[in-house]
């Protein structure tokens, strides 16, 4: 099974016109931010990396890294937002299992080599003017939070409860991915979705 991200990034590299191509960029972009993060990614690798000329790049791009790292955030966000929505029709529980499984499938195929963009981007100390990346990758953090605690919320838990443990998730999955990619191993994610799944049934009714 390939994830959203992986295969939108397989999708916009097999693309062709002009849409096609400013979107293969940015699925690259998100690619290589999530194995390399921001700082150590430039715009001619990160060209080079989607097989497109750097004029291009910058054609599409005019705010350079700035605003193509911008766009990889929101386009790696968008895609594990339109993840949760799907799958938390059925439940939060089925929602927090395809959510941990997004993640373990591309830590555990890149062999430990790729992470989350969006916490990529979000602790780097980004330089003055390059506030826009860490604003998308907190609008990420955000509408996950949002849709699990709504999700929460409309199978028994309290708006309190539902916001803390829907906070508790988007903390506990990122941070999880960071030690597995030191760790090299899977065992953290492995750990902490056991012990999501009870907190999230010990607020649940239905």
């Amino acid at each position: 099974m390939t994830t959203v991200i992986d295969e939108e990034v397989r999708v916009a590299g097999a693309s062709t016109g002009s849409s096609d191509s400013r979107r293969k960029l940015v699925a690259g972009a998100a690619d290589m931010i999530r194995r390399r993060g921001f700082a150590a990614t430039s715009v001619r690798e990160l060209a080079k990396h989607a097989h497109a000329p750097l004029g291009s790049t910058y054609h599409y791009f005019p705010g350079g890294k700035n605003q193509l790292a911008s766009e990889a955030v929101t386009f790696a966000g968008e895609l594990a937002t339109k993840l949760l929505t799907r799958e938390l029709e059925k439940g939060p529980v089925d929602g927090l299992h395809a959510f941990l499984q997004m993640w373990r499938k591309i830590v555990v195929d890149s062999d430990f080599r790729a992470g989350c963009p969006v916490l990529a981007v979000a602790v780097e100390d980004l330089s003055e003017g390059e506030d826009a990346p860490r604003i998308a990758a907190a609008q990420a953090f955000r509408q996950w939070t949002e849709l699990l605690a709504d999700s929460l919320g409309e199978h028994g838990a309290g708006r309190a409860e539902a916001a803390r443990t829907a906070t508790l998730i988007v903390a506990a999955v990122e941070g999880s991915i960071a030690l597995c990619r030191a760790e090299r191993g899977i065992e953290p994610l492995d750990r902490i979705a056991e012990q999501l799944e009870l907190v999230v049934r010990q607020y649940i009714t239905n």
